[in-house]
């Protein structure tokens, strides 16, 4: 018999979504979130996911076959990669918006807000909505390849099949890794346009970091699932925090012309 999936699953894309556009419905109407920083963003976000899956589709399945036993060399394999592709891509965008006069320094934080809203609303929120819909649909249809659709998805994601009682913890740590993500692409893009704005390198140094969040992926399996996502929400805090810190002096100049 064909079990299909529990639709509290659908509680992590929506709630993820719901979040992420409310932020960018409150930054557009009380801070700063232009149809500039709406395509510039996507333009970054977009650019940097093409490019790293032209890059590990070239490199990944030989680089694992090598290292599959080092997480330390695979965390620096993405790590690098995350921060190439999003935060030096963040910045290239940026500036190129900035030389075109497209943005400036106050719409910085929306721009940050833009790229987390692609990853986390766009890329996992709506494809995974639509993922999990179309595969509930298709248990639910009774044609003749679900049993063998079925088969697969209990090898491949197990997972799915949990009852409620398993499941909302792990929709819970997948809310709390959105919530990582925001916080993170808040901070790099935020500093990204504020060091092509300024023409103060020391920003753009200071994200670059914190696209090595990625270098902890490959020991999310050897640690717990808790002390992992408690792990990368504290290190995104801390993004934000320093963030915060180093842009205070600007509240009141930069951050907030017209």
């Amino acid at each position: 018999m064909v079990q299909n999936i529990d639709p509290v699953y659908f509680l992590q894309p929506v709630i993820t979504i719901l979040l992420t556009v409310t932020l960018v419905v409150y930054w557009h109407y009380r801070r700063s979130f232009t149809r500039a920083v709406l395509i510039y963003s996507a333009l970054a976000y977009i650019g940097a996911i093409a490019a790293k899956v032209i890059a590990q589709a070239a490199t990944f399945n030989s680089f694992q076959a090598r290292f599959s036993d080092n997480a330390a060399v695979l965390g620096a394999y993405f790590g690098a990669q995350t921060v190439l592709f999003e935060v030096g891509g963040a910045y290239l965008v940026a500036a190129w918006a900035v030389s075109r006069a497209k943005m400036n320094a106050k719409e910085a934080e929306g721009y940050g807000l833009g790229l987390g809203m692609w990853e986390n609303a766009g890329y996992l929120g709506t494809f995974g909505l639509v993922s999990l819909i179309t595969i509930y649909l298709v248990l639910a249809s009774g044609s003749p390849a679900t049993q063998e659709f079925y088969s697969s998805l209990t090898s491949t994601r197990p997972d799915l099949f949990y009852p409620p009682s398993q499941a909302l913890p792990l929709i819970g740590y997948g809310l709390v890794e959105r919530v990582t993500s925001l916080l993170f692409h808040l901070s790099w893009g935020c500093l990204c346009l504020l060091a092509a704005y300024m023409h103060k390198r020391r920003y753009f140094l200071l994200a670059l970091p914190m696209g090595l969040v990625d270098f902890l992926v490959p020991f999310a399996t050897s640690l717990t699932i808790l002390v992992f996502e408690m792990l990368i929400l504290v290190l995104g805090i801390c993004a934000l925090a320093l963030t915060w810190a180093v842009t205070r002096n600007l509240r009141d100049g930069p951050l907030q012309q017209d």
